[in-house]
């Protein structure tokens, strides 16, 4: 089959034959349809996250049930689906807990080794050589996933849309229900509104928020966001972000603020827009180092909560997005901005790493394209 191929640090991935990947027990084979691009991939490129290589990135898709590993029997061949990054093993303590985010045996044979729960992967060379899977390795024509992260997508959505329910909404979603804990009638910022932010924006009016503030440096990416149902915007590079939210809450701030882009500005000016006793949840993902700082009594005496957020519970959560999406209450294509063949993804890399993409880009199947 097809796949981009990432081979070394700060070189572009190359699209090259590798061997036909087969599913083993629990497993399922997806034909993919469409695979997100996320800031996660591009730290991987420029070395500012840390993985095996050679690798093959992409990890939120969607697709078409291919072929059944032993024992699989929540879908069937020719199934639509969309499969979430985190692929809970279903047997480590916190997926006893269901707490799916904090899969350990995830975290450890596939964010640290590139492998599934066996310790080997599903890719290899035409030489036999292995070749790490970031998540399930999606940038492919094809993706071996555990079945505990394929989900089925309704007739009624577009399957290739779906593919931005695995990352940029899931992360959206498990940070506002799971570490923020957004409730109905409370104010919130939204600090960056790219992918994830783009979707946390969708994802605040269906939890019931009654403002939502979005911030970000590009006017053209807050009138999108204004698009996705923002009641304010507040440009970063013009205002400070802490009096311009303020002034918007009466000098109060906002119950809830959330970084969804990664960067120690962000951070500090999620911060800064939070009012007393309220909660900053964490969502993106920073080069390998990067820190963070601020004064720490204020934050004492304000009584402010920061919490970390990695993403969603894949069994709990994935079910819920796609019936949102089936009800119209979240619309995933409204923000992909940008299509591109699988010859053309280091052109979707450049484009992210200038900023230029409004909400997300994915890549699409050949045969999609």
């Amino acid at each position: 089959m097809r796949a981009l191929v990432m081979h070394e640090v700060g070189v572009p991935p190359v699209v090259e034959e590798i061997a036909d990947p087969r599913p083993q027990r629990g497993e399922v084979l997806v034909k993919v349809v469409a695979t997100g691009v996320c800031h996660s991939d591009l730290h991987v490129l420029k070395g500012e996250l840390r993985f095996p290589l050679p690798c093959v990135l992409g990890h939120e898709i969607s697709g078409v049930v291919a072929e059944l590993g032993e024992g699989v029997t929540n879908v069937a061949v020719g199934d639509r689906v969309a499969s979430p990054f985190i692929m809970p093993c279903g047997f480590c303590e916190f997926c006893a807990r269901g707490e799916e985010d904090l899969c350990a045996t995830w975290l450890a044979e596939n964010r640290g080794k590139g492998a599934l729960y066996d310790g080997t992967s599903r890719l290899a060379a035409l030489d036999g050589s292995s070749i790490a899977m970031y998540s399930m390795a999606g940038f492919a024509e094809y993706s071996v996933v555990p079945a505990t992260a394929v989900f089925k997508v309704p007739d009624e959505l577009a399957l290739e849309d779906c593919s931005v329910l695995g990352c940029a909404t899931f992360t959206a979603f498990g940070m506002l229900r799971h570490a923020a804990r957004l409730h109905a009638g409370e104010t919130i910022a939204i600090v960056g509104t790219g992918g994830v932010g783009s979707a946390a924006i969708q994802l605040a009016g269906v939890f019931g928020a009654s403002r939502v503030i979005a911030i970000d440096i590009r006017g053209d990416k807050l009138e999108a966001a204004r698009l996705l149902g923002a009641t304010d915007l507040v440009n970063a590079a013009e205002v400070d972000v802490g009096e311009a939210v303020r002034e918007l809450t009466a000098g109060r701030g906002v119950d809830i603020a959330v970084e969804a882009f990664g960067h120690p500005a962000t951070v500090e000016s999620a911060l800064a827009a939070v009012r007393a006793g309220g909660r900053v949840a964490l969502a993106g993902l920073a080069p390998h180092g990067a820190e963070a700082r601020f004064e720490i009594t204020p934050l004492v005496r304000r009584k402010i909560s920061i919490l970390g957020s990695f993403g969603g519970r894949a069994r709990t959560d994935m079910p819920i997005l796609l019936s949102l999406a089936a009800q119209g209450r979240i619309d995933p294509g409204r923000f992909i901005s940008r299509r591109y063949p699988i010859g053309e993804a280091s052109a979707a890399f450049d484009a992210l790493e200038r900023g230029e993409v409004i909400g997300r880009s994915i890549i699409v199947a050949d045969d999609a394209a």
